[in-house]
């Protein structure tokens, strides 16, 4: 006779209010994966915290690398500032619709 020791795992029960579309989904992937809706939302979560995590930098890294593009590209900033200030002229004086 075998006797498992583990930890128990804590679950905290929590109600959501979920759209039609939302939920029909839920229970389609329940369905396809055997498991539960609350193992699908659970692993649905942690998919999408991975993906967010997996994001390199956000907007100061983005700063930082146009930063070093324009550096390195010897870029005409004088020329560039030119052509944004004629192009936000250019789009003001469309109309809008």
């Amino acid at each position: 006779m075998a006797i498992l020791f583990g930890m128990a795992t804590m679950t905290i029960k929590s109600t959501y209010s979920l759209d039609v579309d939302s939920v029909r989904t839920l229970e389609t992937l329940a369905r396809r994966w055997s498991v539960s809706k609350s193992e699908v939302l659970r692993r649905a979560i942690k998919l999408a915290a991975a993906e967010d995590a997996s994001q390199v930098g956000g907007p100061l890294a983005a700063l930082d690398q146009l930063q070093t593009v324009v550096r390195e590209g010897s870029v005409d900033l004088a020329e560039w500032e030119r052509n944004v200030r004629a192009e936000r002229l250019a789009t003001r004086d469309e109309p809008s619709g």
